[in-house]
C-alpha cells in the first residue's frame, strides 16, 4: 500500500516540538485548476494580468464584509501560543506551517496596504508588497492548512486561522489561481449532484445492490430508498457512503436504524451529497449554491425531517450555515424558506445529525443491540475537527463529544480513549481535511497525520485498540490511505454506524 518514494516520519512515544526546517515544504504545491474548471465556477480561467490590483481589491472587499477578518489581522501579538499546535508543523518542521507564520503571509500584505504605518514605514512593521513570489507562497502554504481550527483553541485572542486561510483561498480564486482538487469537485457537484460524479442511475443501481447484500447477510429486507416523496426523513450523506469502504458500512447502519425504528426515509438524487467544498475555498456564493440543493430536494419530496450522515465539514455547514443560507433551521425569510419551515416537523432538531437521531432512539428504547457482536473490536474514537470545533449536537454544550461515544458504548463492550489533550475540542485533525485530500499532497498528508498516529499507536500498543471510529468521510478516506504508512491496517478505521450495523437487532418493521 505504501509508495516507495514517500515515508512516514518516525513515531515517538511522546509528541515533541520538531527542530525547525525552514523551507521544508516550500516546494509542495497541489495542482492548479485548469481554465475550464475555473471558468465554470465563475472565476478567471488563468492568472489575470492585473492580479496584484485585483487581489488587493478583493482583500479590501473581504475586510469590509467580514469584520472578524480585520480583527484577526490586527489582534495577533505573536505570543507563540499556537506555534506548536498545528499537525502540519509538528509533522514537517517547516516554520511557515506554524499558524502564526502562515497567517503572517497575509497579515504582512494587509499591513502594507491597509494600515497607515505599513504605508509609511513598511519595514518597521513587517509589511511587505504582494509580489508574484509572495502569491506563490500563499498558494503553497494556504493549501497546507486543513482549516481544522485547533490553533484557535489555544489562541488567547481567539483568532480563527481557518477564516484567514479561507480568505486567502478566495483571493487566489478571484485572480485565477485556484486549486484543481477543490474546484473540480465543486464543478462535479453542480453538474451531477455529488462530489464523486455518480449519476442518478448509477446511484439507484448501487442502492438496489446494497439491499440485496443486506438481505443476503441478515435475512431482513432493509430498504435504501431514493427519491421517495412523502418520506418522513431526507438523509443527506457524503457520496463516499454509496460505494467506498469503509464508508458504505455506515450507510448500511443508517438504513438498519431507520428500519428497526420504523421510520420512513429517503435519499435524494438531486441532493445526494452532504459535503460542501464551498466552505474550503471560502466562497460564500458557492457555499450557498451547493446548500440550496438540499432545500430544493426537501421541498420537492415533502419530507418532515432532514438528517445529515457521517461527514465532518458537512455537519459544520449544516449546523452553522444552513439556517441563513437556505432557511433550514430558522433563519432565512424568503418565501421558499418560509414554506420549508411550515413543512418541517419542529418537534425535532432541524437539521439533525444521524448520531443525534440514533442516540435519541437508543434512549427511547427503540433499538436493541447485541454488543458481543463487536467483541472482536477494541474501539477508540477520533473526534473530527469540524464536528468538535465547529458544531454541536444535542441540547447542551459538549454533546458533539458525548453522543458518538455514548453510541459506541451502547453497541460495543470495549472502548478506550486516546490521550487527554488530543481528543474533544483539542483533537488533532486527521491530516486530510480542508481541501488537502488529494494525492498531489500525499507527502504533506502523511506528515500531518503524525500526531494522531502517535496517539493511536499509544492505545494500540498499550491497550490493544484495533478499531478507530470516526464520523467524518474525509477522515475515513484519509486514514485508509495513510494508516499503512505507519504500520497499521486500512481496516482499522471505520464509522460509528459501522459499529451500530454490526450490533443492531433487526425486526420486521
Amino acid at each position: 500500500m505504501a509508495g516507495p518514494d514517500i515515508k512516514a516520519p518516525e513515531m515517538r512515544e511522546y509528541s515533541q516540538i520538531p527542530a525547525l526546517q525552514p523551507g521544508a515544504m516550500a516546494a509542495t504545491k497541489s495542482f492548479v485548476a485548469n481554465e475550464k474548471v475555473q471558468e465554470e465556477l465563475g472565476f478567471p480561467g488563468t492568472l489575470v494580468d492585473d492580479w496584484h490590483d485585483k487581489a488587493i481589491g478583493k482583500m479590501g472587499e473581504l475586510l469590509g464584509k467580514y469584520r472578524s477578518l480585520k480583527v484577526f489581522m490586527d489582534a495577533c501579538v505573536h505570543c507563540g501560543a499556537c506555534s506548536d499546535k498545528c499537525h502540519y508543523f509538528l509533522g514537517t518542521g517547516d516554520p511557515k506551517n506554524m499558524p502564526v507564520a502562515r497567517q503572517d503571509l497575509m497579515r504582512s500584505v494587509y499591513r502594507r496596504h491597509f494600515t497607515a504605518a505599513g504605508k509609511v514605514f513598511p519595514k518597521l512593521v513587517g509589511a511587505r508588497e504582494l509580489t508574484r513570489e509572495v502569491l506563490d507562497e500563499w498558494y503553497s502554504y494556504y493549501y497546507q492548512c486543513s482549516e481544522c481550527r485547533r490553533c484557535s483553541v489555544f489562541c488567547p485572542y481567539g483568532i480563527d486561522t481557518a477564516e484567514v486561510t479561507m480568505a486567502a483561498r478566495e483571493i487566489l480564486d478571484s485572480v485565477g489561481y485556484g486549486q484543481k482538487y477543490t474546484n473540480e469537485i465543486i464543478g462535479k457537484l453542480h453538474k451531477i449532484g455529488n462530489n464523486l460524479g455518480l449519476p442518478g442511475p448509477a446511484l439507484a443501481n448501487t442502492l438496489e445492490g446494497l439491499e440485496e447484500d443486506v438481505l443476503e447477510d441478515s435475512g431482513v429486507a432493509v430498504r435504501y430508498p431514493l427519491d421517495v416523496k412523502g418520506a418522513e426523513v431526507l438523509l443527506i450523506t457524503p457520496s463516499a457512503d454509496f460505494f467506498a469502504e469503509p464508508h458504505i458500512e455506515s450507510l448500511i447502519g443508517y438504513g438498519k436504524v431507520f428500519h428497526a425504528a420504523g421510520i420512513s426515509w429517503t435519499l435524494s438524487s438531486k441532493a445526494s451529497e452532504a459535503g460542501n467544498f464551498g466552505m474550503f475555498i471560502g466562497n460564500y456564493e458557492q457555499l450557498k449554491k451547493i446548500a440550496m440543493r438540499v432545500r430544493e430536494a426537501a421541498l420537492e419530496l415533502g419530507v418532515k425531517r432532514i438528517v445529515v450522515g457521517e461527514c465532518g465539514h458537512a455537519w459544520r455547514v449544516a449546523y452553522s450555515f444552513w439556517n441563513t443560507l437556505t432557511g433550514i433551521g430558522e433563519g432565512a425569510k424568503d418565501p421558499f424558506a418560509v414554506q420549508l419551515q411550515s413543512q418541517l416537523d419542529h418537534r425535532y432538531r432541524q437539521p439533525m445529525h444521524i448520531c443525534e437521531l440514533t442516540w435519541d432512539l437508543i434512549r427511547q428504547g427503540a433499538l436493541s443491540f447485541d454488543k458481543s457482536a463487536n467483541d472482536h473490536r477494541i474501539v477508540t474514537f477520533h473526534d473530527s475537527c469540524n464536528v468538535a470545533r465547529g458544531s454541536r449536537m444535542g441540547d447542551h454544550a459538549g454533546g458533539q463529544f458525548e453522543i458518538p461515544r455514548n453510541i459506541i458504548r451502547a453497541v460495543a463492550n470495549h472502548f478506550v480513549e486516546m490521550a487527554p489533550g488530543t481528543t474533544h475540542e483539542q483533537t488533532f485533525c486527521c491530516g486530510g481535511g480542508g481541501g488537502i485530500l488529494t494525492d498531489d499532497l500525499l507527502d504533506l498528508r502523511i506528515k500531518g497525520s503524525l500526531p494522531r498516529m502517535e496517539t493511536l499507536n499509544q492505545v494500540a500498543e498499550g491497550q490493544g485498540v484495533n478499531f478507530m471510529a470516526t464520523i467524518c468521510a474525509i477522515c475515513k478516506a484519509h486514514f485508509t490511505k495513510i494508516l499503512p504508512y505507519y504500520g497499521f491496517k486500512m481496516s482499522m478505521v471505520g464509522g460509528v454506524h459501522q459499529l451500530v450495523s454490526t450490533a443492531i437487532k433487526l425486526g420486521d418493521k
